[in-house]
């Protein structure tokens, strides 16, 4: 599939104003975002919970649990990612978009106009709220591929419109996708979370799944676009930390097609995770161990059959890797799984009260939306913690748990059964 070029248009130093909603730019329009100046060392908050009965929960627990980690941001960025918030439109793809301004919309809209069946397209509801200002145009659209546009691509209906995310958000100059999955959305901005959850109505939403975060940012600037969740097709992800191995992870995921074009480490963990479980076609558990692999002694003094499978996973998938202190949640349709780095220098608890599985950056965010829960632990560095909804379809492939020589067979891509893995 070939998409018409669209124009370059140079950027300029400064850094954008958001007031000129009609597009009364300058012929050196400014870009929309940019690399900051200096470095900011701080912390960030995230919280992610599940009802995995599929009950939905009103988008005010997560606010609620967001409000209590406030002192974890600057008010720089928040954000949330809710599932099952669109019961109306469960078979359309959601695209949450971000506009610069009017010129940026028209070229966005001619990209779904062209290769998509736009069947509702409207802004996005917001209400006043003080701390939010200088907002961009925010529309969302709920739209499938067109039919023989997708036959004439030769892709996959996921691969289109992961095609159509990296166009948009690389070659047109002040628009990016916020989400573009199947019943879900993202919602973020510039300001503390309490406050974007206010600002786009969050309390008149409902989903079996949620995830939010508090931004503190440290490389990059407090801008709408760089606020987190990270989304793509159905995954979102919220992160606190740094991802030292951006670098390699970037160049890594361009060789798949990914392009990393929105200033922030967070970005190669949400496209990680799709090459790993979508495309890839990895089990959960295997690709948490990819991204925080065991530390080389530690697979020293395992069995010798897992030995085989945690060397045969960082020579494939090496480049791969997370390095840094994080810890991540994952959201997706059907549950969510958060994740700490392999030696854990990020803070990450969990809880489970009935059917609902929650985790946040503090426990005390936790016990503001479950007020009796039955256990409470800190997760180890490098294990997953796991929701998923029942009745949902999974869509991971393979079992949450398997053995030794299955976790091979996924790695080196063999059907049949093996029993070991020769790494050289």
């Amino acid at each position: 599939m070939e998409f018409n070029p669209l124009l370059e248009r140079m950027p300029t130093s400064k850094m954008p104003s958001f007031t000129d909603r009609e597009g009364l730019f300058n012929e050196e329009r400014p870009r929309y975002a940019e690399e900051a100046a200096s470095k900011i060392h701080g912390g960030c908050g995230l919280m992610g919970i599940c009802d995995e009965s599929g009950t939905p929960m009103s988008g005010v627990e997560a606010i609620k649990a967001m409000a209590v980690q406030r002192d974890r941001g600057n008010g720089l960025g928040g954000g949330y990612a809710g599932y099952g918030i669109y019961p109306e439109f469960p078979d359309h793809y959601c695209f949450h978009m971000m506009y610069h301004d009017i010129k940026a919309k028209e070229d966005a809209e001619a990209i779904f106009d062209q290769y998509f069946v736009v069947d509702l397209a409207e802004p996005m509801p917001t209400r006043p709220v003080k701390g939010i200002s200088d907002a961009p145009l925010l529309w969302r659209y709920f739209l499938n591929p067109d039919s023989y546009k997708l036959e004439s691509s030769e892709m996959s209906t996921e691969d289109f419109i992961v095609h159509t995310v990296m166009l948009i958000n690389s070659s047109v100059d002040g628009a990016f996708v916020a989400s573009s999955g199947k019943n879900m959305g993202a919602f973020k901005g510039v300001g503390f979370p309490e406050e974007i959850g206010h600002y786009y109505r969050l309390d008149e939403y409902e989903g079996n799944t949620w995830v939010g975060h508090n931004r503190f940012p440290t490389n990059t600037p407090g801008w709408w676009g760089g606020a987190h969740p990270f989304t793509l097709l159905d995954w979102s992800i919220v992160h606190n930390g740094e991802i030292s191995s951006y670098g390699i992870n970037s160049r890594y995921l361009e060789a798949f097609g990914y392009k990393c074009t929105l200033g922030t480490d967070t970005e190669v963990a949400a496209y990680l995770f799709d090459l790993l479980l979508r495309r890839h076609k990895l089990p959960l558990e295997l690709a948490c161990k990819a991204l925080a692999s065991p530390l080389w002694t530690e697979i020293d003094r395992m069995p010798e059959s897992e030995q085989a499978v945690m060397r045969s996973l960082r020579a494939v998938y090496g480049p791969g890797m997370l390095n840094g202190p994080f810890a991540i949640v994952l959201g997706f349709n059907g549950g969510m799984v958060a994740l700490n780095d392999r030696i854990k220098l990020r803070p990450l608890v969990a809880a489970r009260q009935g059917t609902r599985l929650m985790v946040a950056s503090e426990e005390s965010a936790m016990r503001e939306v479950l007020d009796a829960p039955d256990k409470v632990w800190a997760p180890r560095a490098g294990e997953p913690v796991i929701a998923r909804v029942k009745g949902q379809d999974w869509p991971i492939h393979g079992d949450l748990h398997l053995s030794a020589s299955e976790v091979s067979c996924a790695v080196t891509g063999v059907e049949s059964s093996c029993e070991t893995v020769e790494v050289n």
